[in-house]
């Protein structure tokens, strides 16, 4: 007899109903400590249960997936599609319509990667979050020199260059002659702009106070780089061990480079199977165009929604594919912002770039042009 079980997970609890095939059912809560988790396994491996489906809840799917993954077919389901039917009102309900409408056949799963892209993917989107955070922490460092009438941005390139860091550091320590911080910077912006242009711009009056938020901002943003590194470097040999071939043929595309190529993994994987074809993982990135039309009339065209930290690393491809001398997708950017937005056809040379990446990690060969 078929047995599948629905299970709804909460912050605190997890809500599961086992359903027969006959219409008999057994429901039970627990808790989402590990001792409760490990009960949970047994009483569905005691009932002899097959199919497990669950909500992506947040986060909190998480450690029940890796507990039950070993024993059972699971399917992690998007609650858009799954709570459909209006009545329910308890989470028990909830969990019987999990398991109704797995026992029909109703849903299919999410792509779930296995646990080596899961660590991939947490140390990629950790260094999104640690750029952003050092964004404003390096935009900080230039508003307390801007406040201190310190207008050395003006005439660097990169405010947090080797060079540039010596001064912040000078500053810091009580530093206030201009000569003296004038002499710490690179020949080459001094032979540019001059020295007495460059010594009156770190002219300036900076109080106790503001060395003091100064010398924090640049902890901060050593202390955000050094962590940056880390988990590019910790990637790397995730991806030099498991995926070195297909990070080689990922960087034969035009714009993706080494960093491009890892994220690009971490957020996909390797293995094609749970994208059957590359309009399938297009429309999961989110660059499909929607089709809002009606009576005739097109309503709009916006991009759906989808994997943000992948659509953000391929429009960053994009734009340097775009600007590849000699590339298809210089050529083709050049024709398509001619007939649309410059955006639009960004977003038209990102969608071809995941095109390309799809066969290159299907078929398991490098970038070919009329391959996709």
């Amino acid at each position: 007899m078929k047995k599948v079980c629905g299970l709804d997970i909460h912050k605190d609890s997890v809500f599961m109903c086992i359903l027969f095939e006959n219409g008999e059912k057994i429901e039970e809560k627990f808790g989402v400590l590990t001792p409760e988790l490990d009960r949970l396994r047994e009483t569905l491996i005691n009932q002899g249960v097959g199919v497990i489906a669950m909500e992506s809840t947040s986060i909190y799917w998480m450690p029940i997936w890796r507990i039950l993954c070993s024993d059972f077919e699971l399917k992690l389901v998007n609650p858009y599609f799954i709570k459909q039917l209006p009545g329910r009102k308890s989470d028990i309900r909830d969990a019987h319509w999990i398991a109704l409408v797995l026992m029909k056949d109703l849903i299919k799963g999410s792509f779930v990667p296995d646990r080596t892209v899961q660590e991939l993917r947490l140390l990629g989107r950790r260094i999104f979050y640690l750029n952003r955070n050092l964004q404003r922490s390096q935009q900080n460092i230039d508003l307390i020199l801007q406040r201190s009438n310190i207008r050395i941005s003006n005439y660097v390139s990169d405010l947090f260059g080797k060079c540039m860091q010596s001064v912040l550091q000078a500053l810091v320590q009580g530093e206030e002659s201009p000569q003296r911080l004038c002499s710490l910077l690179h020949k080459m912006t001094i032979n540019k702009h001059g020295t007495q242009t460059l010594q009156d711009a770190l002219s300036g009056a900076m109080s106790e106070t503001e060395r003091m938020l100064l010398s924090q901002s640049l902890e901060e943003t050593i202390s955000y780089m050094k962590d940056v590194e880390s988990c590019k470097k910790m990637m790397e040999e995730i991806c030099r061990e498991y995926y070195q071939t297909e990070m080689e043929h990922l960087q034969t595309i035009p714009g993706v480079q080494k960093h491009s190529a890892m994220i690009i993994l971490a957020e996909i994987g390797a293995d094609m199977k749970m994208f059957l074809t590359a309009s399938a993982l297009v429309g999961w990135a989110g660059l499909k165009p929607r089709n809002d039309e009606s009576a005739g009339k097109i309503k709009g065209r916006k991009i759906l929604h989808g994997n943000k930290y992948l659509r953000m690393i391929l429009i960053q491809c994009a734009w340097a594919a775009g600007r590849t001398k000699g590339s298809l997708f210089e050529k083709r950017f050049n024709y398509l912002s001619r007939r649309m937005n410059k955006n639009k056809a960004l977003i038209a040379n990102a969608r071809k770039i995941l095109v390309y990446i799809w066969n290159i990690l299907d078929k398991n060969q490098p970038y070919l042009p009329k391959a996709a």
